[in-house]
Protein backbone atom coordinates (compact mmCIF):
# COMPACT_ATOMS: atom_id res chain seq x y z
CA UNK A 1 0.00 0.00 0.00
CA UNK A 2 1.41 3.41 -0.96
CA UNK A 3 1.93 6.12 1.68
CA UNK A 4 -0.80 8.22 -0.02
CA UNK A 5 -3.48 5.52 0.18
CA UNK A 6 -2.39 4.55 3.68
CA UNK A 7 -2.66 8.19 4.72
CA UNK A 8 -6.23 8.35 3.42
CA UNK A 9 -7.09 5.21 5.37
CA UNK A 10 -5.67 6.54 8.67
CA UNK A 11 -6.30 10.21 8.11
CA UNK A 12 -3.73 12.82 7.10
CA UNK A 13 -3.26 13.88 10.74
CA UNK A 14 -1.48 10.57 11.35
CA UNK A 15 1.41 11.43 9.03
CA UNK A 16 4.45 12.60 10.97
CA UNK A 17 7.67 14.13 9.72
CA UNK A 18 10.62 12.59 11.53
CA UNK A 19 14.04 14.23 11.60
CA UNK A 20 17.24 12.26 12.16
CA UNK A 21 20.70 13.45 13.12
CA UNK A 22 23.06 11.09 11.33
CA UNK A 23 26.73 10.13 11.23
CA UNK A 24 28.45 7.97 8.64
CA UNK A 25 31.84 6.83 7.46
CA UNK A 26 31.73 7.70 3.78
CA UNK A 27 34.55 5.27 2.91
CA UNK A 28 31.98 2.51 2.34
CA UNK A 29 29.51 4.42 0.16
CA UNK A 30 29.11 5.95 -3.27
CA UNK A 31 27.80 9.08 -1.55
CA UNK A 32 24.51 10.06 0.05
CA UNK A 33 22.31 9.73 -3.02
CA UNK A 34 21.04 6.53 -4.64
CA UNK A 35 23.43 5.17 -7.27
CA UNK A 36 22.48 2.27 -9.49
CA UNK A 37 24.25 -0.94 -8.45
CA UNK A 38 26.26 0.92 -5.80
CA UNK A 39 25.87 1.21 -2.04
CA UNK A 40 24.63 4.63 -0.90
CA UNK A 41 23.86 6.08 2.52
CA UNK A 42 20.35 7.01 1.40
CA UNK A 43 19.59 3.52 0.13
CA UNK A 44 21.00 1.83 3.24
CA UNK A 45 19.03 4.11 5.57
CA UNK A 46 15.76 3.73 3.64
CA UNK A 47 16.15 -0.04 3.66
CA UNK A 48 16.57 0.03 7.45
CA UNK A 49 13.53 2.28 7.92
CA UNK A 50 11.39 -0.03 5.81
CA UNK A 51 12.10 -2.93 8.16
CA UNK A 52 10.08 -1.15 10.88
CA UNK A 53 7.68 1.00 8.89
CA UNK A 54 4.28 0.27 7.38
CA UNK A 55 4.69 3.31 5.12
CA UNK A 56 5.68 2.63 1.50
CA UNK A 57 7.64 3.98 -0.22
CA UNK A 58 10.07 5.65 2.17
CA UNK A 59 12.11 8.58 0.92
CA UNK A 60 14.85 9.97 3.15
CA UNK A 61 15.76 13.59 2.34
CA UNK A 62 19.16 14.95 3.44
CA UNK A 63 20.37 18.46 4.20
CA UNK A 64 23.40 17.90 1.98
CA UNK A 65 24.20 15.36 -0.73
CA UNK A 66 27.71 14.30 0.18
CA UNK A 67 29.90 12.77 -2.53
CA UNK A 68 31.44 9.31 -2.58
CA UNK A 69 33.91 8.89 0.26
CA UNK A 70 32.87 12.03 2.15
CA UNK A 71 32.08 11.56 5.84
CA UNK A 72 29.33 13.12 7.97
CA UNK A 73 29.35 13.93 11.67
CA UNK A 74 26.06 15.83 11.78
CA UNK A 75 24.04 15.14 8.65
CA UNK A 76 20.32 15.85 9.03
CA UNK A 77 17.64 13.76 7.30
CA UNK A 78 13.86 13.67 7.32
CA UNK A 79 11.26 11.12 6.25
CA UNK A 80 7.47 10.93 6.57
CA UNK A 81 5.89 8.11 8.53
CA UNK A 82 2.41 6.83 9.38
CA UNK A 83 3.72 4.48 12.06
CA UNK A 84 2.66 4.75 15.72
CA UNK A 85 6.16 4.10 17.07
CA UNK A 86 7.30 6.86 19.47
CA UNK A 87 9.50 9.25 17.51
CA UNK A 88 12.38 9.11 19.98
CA UNK A 89 12.56 5.32 19.57
CA UNK A 90 13.56 5.50 15.93
CA UNK A 91 17.23 6.17 16.76
CA UNK A 92 17.71 3.01 18.84
CA UNK A 93 15.59 0.88 16.52
CA UNK A 94 17.48 1.91 13.39
CA UNK A 95 20.90 1.54 15.00
CA UNK A 96 20.13 -2.11 15.73
CA UNK A 97 19.97 -2.92 12.01
CA UNK A 98 22.15 -0.29 10.37
CA UNK A 99 25.77 -1.21 9.57
CA UNK A 100 28.43 0.10 11.95
CA UNK A 101 29.38 2.72 9.37
CA UNK A 102 26.08 4.60 9.94
CA UNK A 103 24.77 5.82 13.30
CA UNK A 104 21.60 7.73 14.17
CA UNK A 105 22.40 10.18 16.98
CA UNK A 106 18.87 11.40 17.64
CA UNK A 107 15.35 11.27 16.20
CA UNK A 108 12.88 14.14 16.65
CA UNK A 109 9.44 15.18 15.41
CA UNK A 110 9.35 18.09 12.98
CA UNK A 111 6.46 20.06 11.52
CA UNK A 112 5.19 19.14 8.06
CA UNK A 113 6.45 22.51 6.80
CA UNK A 114 10.01 21.83 7.94
CA UNK A 115 12.43 20.40 5.38
CA UNK A 116 15.89 18.96 6.11
CA UNK A 117 17.34 20.64 3.01
CA UNK A 118 15.23 23.71 2.23
CA UNK A 119 14.86 24.88 5.85
CA UNK A 120 18.62 24.90 6.45
CA UNK A 121 20.27 28.31 6.83
CA UNK A 122 23.84 27.00 6.73
CA UNK A 123 25.99 23.90 6.25
CA UNK A 124 29.45 23.54 7.78
CA UNK A 125 32.29 21.28 6.61
CA UNK A 126 35.78 20.46 7.87
CA UNK A 127 38.72 19.38 5.75
CA UNK A 128 41.81 17.85 7.40
CA UNK A 129 45.29 17.72 5.89
CA UNK A 130 48.05 15.67 7.48
CA UNK A 131 51.32 17.46 6.64
CA UNK A 132 53.74 15.05 8.33
CA UNK A 133 56.44 13.15 6.46
CA UNK A 134 55.57 9.69 7.84
CA UNK A 135 52.36 7.81 7.04
CA UNK A 136 49.87 7.45 9.89
CA UNK A 137 47.47 4.51 9.80
CA UNK A 138 44.99 6.16 12.17
CA UNK A 139 44.78 9.42 10.25
CA UNK A 140 44.68 7.90 6.76
CA UNK A 141 40.87 7.39 6.49
CA UNK A 142 40.09 10.94 7.67
CA UNK A 143 42.75 13.18 6.11
CA UNK A 144 44.75 14.03 3.00
CA UNK A 145 48.41 13.17 3.46
CA UNK A 146 50.58 15.90 1.87
CA UNK A 147 54.19 15.13 2.77
CA UNK A 148 56.14 16.73 -0.08
CA UNK A 149 56.94 19.93 1.83
CA UNK A 150 55.68 21.99 4.74
CA UNK A 151 52.59 23.83 3.57
CA UNK A 152 52.65 27.61 3.96
CA UNK A 153 49.47 28.06 5.99
CA UNK A 154 49.83 31.87 6.05
CA UNK A 155 49.56 32.01 2.26
CA UNK A 156 46.59 29.66 2.39
CA UNK A 157 44.87 31.84 4.99
CA UNK A 158 45.48 34.91 2.84
CA UNK A 159 43.87 33.16 -0.14
CA UNK A 160 40.72 32.42 1.87
CA UNK A 161 39.98 35.99 2.98
CA UNK A 162 38.40 37.15 -0.25
CA UNK A 163 35.94 34.25 -0.38
CA UNK A 164 33.57 35.59 2.29
CA UNK A 165 30.21 36.85 1.08
CA UNK A 166 27.98 36.20 -1.92
CA UNK A 167 29.90 35.25 -5.07
CA UNK A 168 29.70 33.19 -8.23
CA UNK A 169 31.90 30.16 -7.51
CA UNK A 170 31.63 28.51 -10.93
CA UNK A 171 35.37 27.88 -10.88
CA UNK A 172 34.84 25.47 -7.98
CA UNK A 173 31.92 23.50 -9.43
CA UNK A 174 32.34 20.07 -10.97
CA UNK A 175 30.60 19.19 -14.20
CA UNK A 176 27.22 17.50 -13.83
CA UNK A 177 25.57 19.97 -11.47
CA UNK A 178 21.88 20.73 -12.03
CA UNK A 179 21.90 24.03 -10.12
CA UNK A 180 20.42 27.04 -11.92
CA UNK A 181 23.47 29.16 -11.00
CA UNK A 182 26.73 28.94 -9.04
CA UNK A 183 26.09 31.75 -6.55
CA UNK A 184 26.36 30.98 -2.84
CA UNK A 185 27.23 32.88 0.32
CA UNK A 186 30.25 31.83 2.37
CA UNK A 187 29.52 32.90 5.94
CA UNK A 188 32.68 31.77 7.69
CA UNK A 189 36.00 30.22 6.71
CA UNK A 190 39.18 29.50 8.67
CA UNK A 191 42.36 27.48 8.40
CA UNK A 192 44.52 26.55 11.38
CA UNK A 193 47.68 24.53 11.85
CA UNK A 194 48.06 22.20 14.83
CA UNK A 195 51.49 20.65 14.54
CA UNK A 196 51.44 18.56 11.37
CA UNK A 197 47.68 18.95 10.91
CA UNK A 198 45.99 21.70 8.93
CA UNK A 199 42.25 22.06 9.47
CA UNK A 200 39.94 24.06 7.22
CA UNK A 201 36.41 24.88 8.35
CA UNK A 202 33.98 26.47 5.95
CA UNK A 203 30.35 27.45 6.40
CA UNK A 204 27.96 28.59 3.69
CA UNK A 205 24.28 28.78 2.83
CA UNK A 206 24.96 25.96 0.40
CA UNK A 207 27.77 24.30 -1.52
CA UNK A 208 28.24 23.55 -5.18
CA UNK A 209 28.90 20.06 -6.52
CA UNK A 210 32.53 19.24 -5.65
CA UNK A 211 33.17 22.79 -4.42
CA UNK A 212 35.22 22.16 -1.27
CA UNK A 213 37.47 19.51 -2.82
CA UNK A 214 38.28 21.76 -5.78
CA UNK A 215 38.88 24.67 -3.43
CA UNK A 216 41.21 22.55 -1.28
CA UNK A 217 43.17 21.47 -4.35
CA UNK A 218 43.80 25.12 -5.20
CA UNK A 219 44.67 26.03 -1.60
CA UNK A 220 47.28 23.28 -1.39
CA UNK A 221 48.82 24.57 -4.63
CA UNK A 222 49.04 27.99 -2.95
CA UNK A 223 50.51 26.44 0.19
CA UNK A 224 53.15 24.64 -1.88
CA UNK A 225 53.95 27.87 -3.79
CA UNK A 226 52.90 26.30 -7.09
CA UNK A 227 50.11 28.88 -7.42
CA UNK A 228 50.37 32.55 -6.53
CA UNK A 229 47.74 34.38 -4.50
CA UNK A 230 47.06 36.55 -7.54
CA UNK A 231 46.42 33.56 -9.79
CA UNK A 232 44.25 31.87 -7.15
CA UNK A 233 42.06 34.99 -6.95
CA UNK A 234 41.99 35.46 -10.72
CA UNK A 235 40.83 31.89 -11.29
CA UNK A 236 37.75 32.06 -9.12
CA UNK A 237 36.83 35.70 -9.74
CA UNK A 238 37.11 35.29 -13.53
CA UNK A 239 35.30 31.91 -13.35
CA UNK A 240 38.24 30.06 -14.91
CA UNK A 241 36.97 26.55 -14.31
CA UNK A 242 39.25 25.26 -17.08
CA UNK A 243 42.29 26.14 -14.93
CA UNK A 244 41.00 24.43 -11.76
CA UNK A 245 42.06 20.84 -12.35
CA UNK A 246 43.18 19.51 -8.96
CA UNK A 247 40.61 18.15 -6.51
CA UNK A 248 41.47 17.06 -2.98
CA UNK A 249 40.53 13.46 -2.07
CA UNK A 250 37.15 12.86 -0.45
CA UNK A 251 38.48 11.13 2.67
CA UNK A 252 39.67 14.40 4.23
CA UNK A 253 36.21 15.99 4.08
CA UNK A 254 33.52 15.77 6.75
CA UNK A 255 30.04 17.33 6.83
CA UNK A 256 30.07 18.77 10.35
CA UNK A 257 26.58 20.11 10.95
CA UNK A 258 23.54 21.97 9.63
CA UNK A 259 21.88 25.09 11.05
CA UNK A 260 18.14 25.82 11.27
CA UNK A 261 16.17 28.77 12.64
CA UNK A 262 14.08 26.47 14.82
CA UNK A 263 15.51 24.01 17.32
CA UNK A 264 14.75 20.53 16.01
CA UNK A 265 17.05 18.35 18.11
CA UNK A 266 18.21 18.65 21.70
CA UNK A 267 20.98 21.17 22.33
CA UNK A 268 23.43 18.30 22.74
CA UNK A 269 23.28 17.71 18.99
CA UNK A 270 25.12 21.02 18.41
CA UNK A 271 28.17 19.33 19.96
CA UNK A 272 31.05 18.81 17.55
CA UNK A 273 30.87 15.07 16.95
CA UNK A 274 33.97 14.85 14.75
CA UNK A 275 37.05 14.44 16.96
CA UNK A 276 39.90 16.87 16.44
CA UNK A 277 43.18 15.07 15.99
CA UNK A 278 46.32 16.02 17.90
CA UNK A 279 49.83 14.64 17.53
CA UNK A 280 52.23 14.76 20.49
CA UNK A 281 55.18 15.81 18.33
CA UNK A 282 55.65 16.97 14.78
CA UNK A 283 57.51 15.16 12.04
CA UNK A 284 57.01 17.66 9.23
CA UNK A 285 59.18 17.34 6.16
CA UNK A 286 62.00 19.86 5.82
CA UNK A 287 61.53 21.83 2.60
CA UNK A 288 64.43 22.55 0.24
CA UNK A 289 66.48 25.55 1.33
CA UNK A 290 65.32 27.57 -1.66
CA UNK A 291 61.67 26.49 -1.44
CA UNK A 292 60.37 29.50 0.47
CA UNK A 293 61.37 32.95 -0.73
Amino acid sequence: MSSESFAKKLGSSQVRRIALSLQYDGSFYSGWQHQRNLSSVQGTLEEAICKFSLTRPIKAVAAGRTDAGVHAAGQVVHFDSLDPMPVASWAAVLNRCLPDSIRVIEAAKASSAWHACYSAIYRRYRYTIYNGCRPNLFLAPWSWHRYHCRLDEQKMQDALRGLLGLHDFSAFQRAGSNRANAFTTIQDVSLERHGDLLVLEIQATGFLYGMIRLLMGQLVAVGEHRLTLEDFERRWKELRRDEVREAAPARGLCFLRVGYRDLIFSEAISYDFMPRYFLSSGNSPVPPLDYFP
